[in-house]
């Protein structure tokens, strides 16, 4: 997979997890990726369907 200048999207319950899950994905340590958060997601009422996921986008920092 290559990332060079491509922007990709992660979601998670909490952006926590949505970098965790790019970091795996990707095979990347974090320092390499430019993390933008998107949304910080929402829990449901009450831990009730309704959540909404947090999400990021991350693209590799430029080697300057």
């Amino acid at each position: 997979m290559k990332l060079n200048h491509e922007e990709m999207e992660f979601e998670g319950c909490n952006v926590e997890e949505a970098i965790q899950k790019a970091l795996e994905q990707l095979r990347l340590p974090r320092k390499k990726l430019k993390i933008e958060v998107l949304s910080e997601g929402e829990k449901g009422l009450f831990g009730m369907s309704g959540a909404k996921q947090a999400k990021i986008r991350v693209r590799l920092k430029s080697d300057k």
